[in-house]
């Protein structure tokens, strides 16, 4: 399968690479001999099956899957008789119609999330008209939709990292749900954002109890699998301990250095790593290891079977919804970003239908001493005047003095920027920004972007019309520094170790808390799920349940609500600084 980036793929062994640095492949230990390697070890367990459905997300490869899987299955002199769900598929043209609604028209970012059903792209009778060779000695039905079929049979699920799918994209490898033919890039990721995913989403939560076996499709021709029940058995015990998702990385026009020269393990030929998405639960795996092979699964099959232990009494409100993202923005010898803000809570539901809006926080993990954060409007800002201005700026390429505008703050290491909202805002050059937030993330109204071109030289979408339907020109002037700088409490402390509460908006649904400690802090969950970061100090022990877990400078992980109680330690030379957020008692 082909796929167009600069990053590796993920090994299909556990490299023994040192550990006391960030890791880009981070696992969760599970017992031995319960991950297997190959298309001939997954037949040997098939062949005692009479009749296969092997259903899967989009992006994967149904031309190796069912080439190699029944290649495998007749050297065991075995007659197999397989079957393309595909061609149950109402024809495109009625799938075009059925999804349009949903796509936005010509709008290259935003469409609504759909409502839609896998069973709405299967004629019935087709369906109804499928049959199964009585002299074969195996029936495969294959294909995304295939437990559409209506035939009872062992159940095998193929699923694909959404970072892969992406890269299968981009090299114009695949396809969207029910489409024959490739689109605009932008448009195709708009179509799996708010369409494929939406749909492939419910179908694999409706199928996960009845699964026998998963299969990690990424690598190809060296798919890694697990039976259903080893990957319950394997959630359960992270829902009671702790996770760390497998991060990814992309550069971009703005992108920095800092990520490329302090992560090792990347790709160093890359010009810059702009994002690494260290915890945007949409798009982000978890990476189980047995006797050192790793198989990658969705973070949402974890919140389909464990949303409760995950989240505790925040799950009432967020379902199945991991609420908070971690990442970072590297500008580090980069540009800045452009000057954008994010949708009030009505709008995003209204025209993306997304449940909460995204909300976020600059947490600086380090900056430069010229660093800055462009954050509010000056006092005597006109609002029809910016707008013209961006207007004309847009249509003329010409330079927008953008200070004239938006206010410029100073930005050191651990300072917290609160970006609530309808905010005006961007990072300036020369940050490493922990961004810390609601989940959503692709709902940026972008306004100017200093007359930059993309990474395929392209021009950047501008959304300024939709900007000025959300922008509260009220955070302006003094009220900026008031409301929209955190300013640290301290909460508790003892000997050696501070609390320290960075308070966030009114508007935020999450809190932020740092500990700052020497040799130890004992902590308790109390029924919150914790995200964390190590943001100062090289290194620091994980001690919960009975089990020990080392964590590195920079490495996001979480601890669900049901741990209850958990111990940190500090294992580096000077004073370790642990960011914390959880969702606010009053937002839950």
């Amino acid at each position: 399968m082909n796929r167009k980036t600069t990053q590796h793929l993920i090994p299909i062994k556990e490299e023994n690479d040192a550990q006391d640095s960030y890791r880009i492949y981070p696992s969760f230990k599970i017992s031995k001999e319960k991950i297997h390697l190959g298309y001939n070890t997954l037949a040997k367990n098939l062949v005692n099956q009479k009749t296969i459905l092997l259903d899967g997300y989009i992006g994967v490869d149904w031309n190796e899957i069912q080439h190699e899987l029944c290649s495998a299955l007749q050297n065991e002199n075995l007659i197999v008789n397989a079957i393309n769900i595909n061609k149950c598929l109402k024809p495109e043209n009625e799938i075009k119609q059925l999804v349009a609604p949903f796509l936005g028209g010509d709008d290259p970012i935003f469409g609504c999330k759909t409502d839609l059903m896998v069973s709405d792209y299967f004629d019935e009778h087709k369906i109804s008209n499928i049959e199964l060779d009585p002299n074969a000695d195996i029936n495969i039905i294959y294909g995304t939709g295939a437990s559409q079929s209506n035939v009872e049979g062992f159940l095998v699920y193929f699923d694909l990292p959404k970072n892969e799918l992406q890269f299968r994209m981009r090299a114009n490898a695949i396809t969207n749900l029910g489409f024959s033919s490739v689109k605009n890039h932008k448009q195709m990721y708009k179509h799996f954002y708010f369409v494929d995913w939406e749909v492939l989403n419910r179908e694999k939560k409706r199928l996960l109890p009845h699964v026998s076996i998963v299969v990690d499709q990424q690598r190809p021709n060296y798919p890694t699998w697990m039976t259903g029940e080893t990957l319950k058995q394997s959630l359960s015990k992270i829902s009671k301990t702790y996770f760390r998702v497998r991060p990814w990385f992309e550069p971009g026009v703005w992108g920095g250095q800092w990520i490329k020269e302090r992560f090792k393990e990347l790709n160093q030929e890359v010009p810059n790593y702009a994002w690494s998405f260290e915890m945007i639960v949409p798009e982000n795996g978890l990476v189980f290891e047995s006797d050192g092979t790793l198989l990658e699964v969705s973070f949402d099959m974890l919140m389909f079977f464990e949303r409760d232990n995950i989240l505790g009494k925040a799950a009432n409100r967020f379902k199945d919804e991991f609420p908070i993202r971690f990442d970072f923005l590297d500008t580090f010898n980069g540009g800045n970003l452009s000057l954008q803000c994010h949708p009030k809570p009505e709008y995003i539901n209204k025209y993306f239908g997304e449940n909460f809006t995204q909300d976020e926080t600059y947490y600086i993990l380090d900056a430069e001493d010229d660093a800055e954060v462009y954050l509010g409007f000056h006092e005597n800002i006109d609002a029809s005047k910016f707008k013209k201005a961006l207007e004309h700026s847009y249509k003329t390429k010409e330079i927008l003095e953008v200070e004239n505008y938006v206010q410029k703050l100073p930005a050191k290491k651990h300072d917290l920027f609160l970006i609530p909202h309808g905010t005006i805002h961007c990072s300036g050059t020369n940050n490493l920004v922990l961004e810390i937030s609601a989940t959503p993330y692709i709902f940026t109204f972008k306004m100017y972007d200093w007359q930059r071109l993309d990474l395929d030289g392209n021009p950047r979408p501008m959304n300024i019309e939709r900007a000025f339907e959300n922008l509260n020109f009220e955070r302006k002037g003094q009220n900026v520094q008031d409301t929209l700088i955190s300013k640290p409490v301290l909460e508790a402390s003892g000997s050696d170790w501070k609390k320290i509460h960075l308070p966030t908006h009114p508007d935020h649904f999450y809190d932020i808390f740092r500990y700052d400690f020497d040799n130890k802090v004992h902590i308790e969950t109390k029924e919150q799920c914790h995200v964390l970061m190590l943001v100062e100090g090289d290194s620091i022990e994980l001690l919960i349940d009975g089990e020990k877990q080392g964590f590195n400078y920079a490495e996001t992980f979480a601890i669900p609500a049901a741990a209850k109680k958990y111990t940190l330690i500090n294992k580096s030379n000077q004073k370790a600084k642990v960011i914390i957020s959880f969702v606010k008692e009053s937002a839950c």
